[in-house]
């Protein structure tokens, strides 16, 4: 595309949102109730990252690159290695939950863990044995062995998402590779493939095919002697590296071609140009400079690749994931993605992704959503949103911020508005000037903000674990929501203070530049998998985790519109980008029609994913089995980018298979109105029928909805025929 030329547009992430110190009405923690475990690393740390197993908990969790899993074996498992363990589950090694009765589709599907498929280590690691991680970016990490705690790295292992081998680079250590499922024949290739490359090739027990490359960067070869049927070890120390891969049946001349290179990080960036956004992976790689890198990529960058890339996809190497499909090899060592259809005309107003937003209601319509919006906002604002969780009193202030806005320009009601959005301003202001039940402080182990209520309760898990990094995104995302719309209603808010708190929460969960050196990159959204983790500081052996994939591209929602607000071209920009993004990729990997091949067809019936980790996909919630609940997680808050991230199709579907002929009116409390909120992408009637139904029990409304939005979504001149 040449529109999309590197120098006629300016990259989006190249800036930073801010350089400066947050201001010193967050009190500093130089402490956090988790250890930077083997952390050689200074400033800030991503804490929501596929690496984070490394230095959480016993540090031997495993880590998931895709499509390999790796994980420290410390002396544990079918080798009793000492070194860094790889693994591959194919399709036919899942496990399945029992089905559903109504729909037939398994409650759950995981993979097996502690699969010691092949194991690279050195004679010289042993009990005393540390790990190290340093070089911590947001799609890249390294992990060290040593061989106590005093030495130097041994084994340093380069991690990048979607790597096709699993490179180690030997400082003079003595490999060791061993296989907990055994080798049936280990054979030295005749022929090197490159000038100073050694090939050997591992067939195992379990009919699986590893090719094994080592290069040394000085002193002898790699001379491989296999002990057993488990166990090979070289004849001497080496300097150089290894690289591990799979052979999916097909390969070798490819990975043959590919080897002696390896990534060691990637660099991101974007362009837009009107709807259209083209982001770039670019690999920075090691060894073999002469040689393009071959990585695995994801369905959904698959679906997105430009021109170029896409023929440089190996359509016939291709190796299973663990929850996101099927992955294919691409030889480049530059990614271009083309996203065309970002939503720039979305702003505060219900929105269609046919006609756009929705600004105007007929008199009709006004005529009935006043009063409710009259009694709405006037409700106690400063006591609804006086919180101890961050979460529930930023869903109360996005709540009233909404109708603050449909009263205004909806209704036409600006006096009405402004006496709403005068109490909506003080409530905000306790946050904004940091005065809530439980402050946020800025620590600087890990370098973020967070909520003190762990620190005062000694509570791990208060306000869903904030403190630990979780659910960031989800808790500030209402925040940077609701200051979004005060900005807009009353650009006279936007005082530098204001403006500085607004700007922090975003730092914390979206900052774009490695020049912001208070913030990690991208703490939340990984743009490798195409959406968020909402999981923390805490080890967990199925890798991270999320379950609300709406309160993800709420997150986005708030961004792109603060950005609008603030006019932050490049913020606005990544924001369009994220949802364009989660929008493919959230209808690849959580929500699914009965025509999606990403996922097993075992677990598809379930519409959606409940909580997706990434190594198991679970159809449940944190809170409770209740069918309202997995599929209305996925639902809140009803917004104008609903649906575009919830195709009509999909919420077709989704209805159909599990609300309609009654179904929904069965369900009790806030869940109901969700329900029926997102019924209005499909049947806005019906939506608008039950909000204004005379006998409607405010029960119905989720603590962070307000029946005046509700009642305004479905009520658009475009879909009521009554009018």
């Amino acid at each position: 595309m040449a529109d999309f030329t590197a120098a006629a547009l300016k990259n989006i992430f190249a800036a930073p949102i801010a350089t400066n110190a947050p201001s010193n009405m967050f009190p500093v923690r130089n402490d956090h109730p988790v250890p930077r475990k083997g952390v050689r690393k200074s400033g800030p740390i991503g804490t929501n990252k596929f690496y984070g197993n490394f230095f959480l908990g016993n540090q031997n969790s495993p880590s998931y690159v895709h499509p390999y899993s790796v994980a420290w074996a410390k002396g544990q498992g079918a080798t009793s290695s000492w070194g860094l363990c790889v693994s591959h589950i194919e399709a036919n090694q899942r496990v399945f939950g029992d089905r559903a009765p109504d729909t037939g589709a398994a409650r759950y599907f995981l993979n097996p863990v502690g699969i010691q498929s092949l194991c690279l280590s050195a004679v010289e690691l042993g009990s005393a044995t540390i790990l190290t991680t340093d070089n911590l970016k947001s799609q890249s990490a390294n992990v060290n062995l040593h061989a106590n705690a005093n030495a130097q790295p041994m084994v340093t292992f380069p991690l990048v998402q979607g790597m096709a081998y699993v490179t180690a680079v030997y400082h003079s250590g003595t490999p060791v590779i061993s296989s907990g499922i055994l080798f049936k024949t280990v054979t030295r290739s005749n022929r090197s493939p490159k000038p100073g490359v050694t090939k050997y090739t591992m067939y195992l027990e379990n009919g699986k095919v590893w090719h094994v490359y080592a290069y040394a960067q000085s002193g002898d070869p790699l001379d491989l002697r296999v002990l057993n049927n488990g166990l090979a070890r070289s004849a001497k120390p080496f300097t150089g590296f290894i690289q591990i891969a799979k052979d999916p049946g097909g390969a070798e001349t490819t990975l043959d071609a590919a080897c002696a290179a390896y990534p060691v990080g990637v660099t991101l960036s974007a362009a837009v140009k009107g709807k259209r956004a083209r982001y770039r992976f670019t690999f920075k790689k090691a060894g073999d400079q002469n040689t393009k890198l071959l990585m695995y990529a994801l369905p959904h960058h698959l679906a997105s690749f430009g021109k170029a890339t896409r023929q440089a996809v190996q359509d016939k190497i291709q190796l299973q994931t663990t929850t996101k499909g099927i992955a294919k090899a691409v030889l480049a060592d530059v990614w271009n993605m083309i996203e065309p259809n970002m939503p720039i005309s979305m702003d505060f107003a219900p929105w269609d992704p046919k006609s756009g937003p929705k600004k105007v209601l007929k008199d009709a319509a006004i005529q009935t959503i006043r009063p409710v919006a009259l009694k709405e906002i006037s409700q106690d604002m400063n006591a609804q949103t006086n919180q101890d969780s961050m979460y529930f009193g930023g869903k109360a202030l996005a709540k009233f911020a909404s109708i603050c806005y449909t009263v205004n320009d909806l209704l036409k009601d600006p006096a009405t508005a402004k006496t709403g959005l005068a109490n909506l301003k003080a409530a905000f202001n306790r946050f904004a000037t940091n005065k809530q039940i439980f402050p946020l402080y800025y620590e600087n182990a890990w370098s973020g903000i967070v909520s003190s209520a762990t620190y005062i309760t000694g509570n791990n898990g208060a306000d869903f674990g904030n403190s630990f990094y979780n659910d960031h995104h989800f808790h500030y995302g209402y925040f940077v929501l609701t200051a979004a719309i005060i900005g807009y209603l009353d650009p006279s808010w936007m005082t530098k203070a204001n403006i500085d708190f607004v700007n922090t929460l975003v730092r914390d969960i979206s900052n774009p530049s490695e020049a912001d050196k208070y913030f990690p990159v991208s703490r939340n959204f990984d743009w490798y998998h195409g959406h968020s983790w909402a999981h923390g500081l805490y080890e967990a052996a199925d890798g991270n985790d999320q379950e609300s994939s709406s309160e993800d591209t709420m997150h986005a929602y708030a961004i792109k519109m603060w950005g609008k607000t603030v006019k932050d071209a490049n913020m606005e920009a990544r924001g369009n980008l994220m949802l364009a993004v989660q929008a493919r990729s959230l209808n690849h990997y959580y929500l699914y029609t009965a025509d999606n091949t990403v996922q097993p067809p075992e677990f598809i019936g379930n519409k959606v994913a409940g909580i997706l980790f990434e190594n198991k996909i679970d159809h449940t919630t944190y809170f409770g089995m209740n069918i309202e609940y997995i599929q209305g997680i996925h639902m809140l808050p009803l917004l104008p980018s609903t649906k575009y991230t919830r195709p009509s199709k999909f919420v077709n579907e989704e209805w159909t298979a599990l609300f309609n002929q009654g179904r929904v009116d069965r369900i009790e409390g806030g869940w109901r109105g969700i329900l029926y909120g997102n019924l209005a992408t499909i049947d806005a009637n019906a939506a608008w029928q039950f909000f204004t139904r005379r006998d409607f029990n405010p029960s119905w409304l989720d603590g962070g909805a307000s029946l005046t939005w509700y009642q305004a979504y479905t009520a658009g001149e475009f879909r009521l025929d009554g009018f």
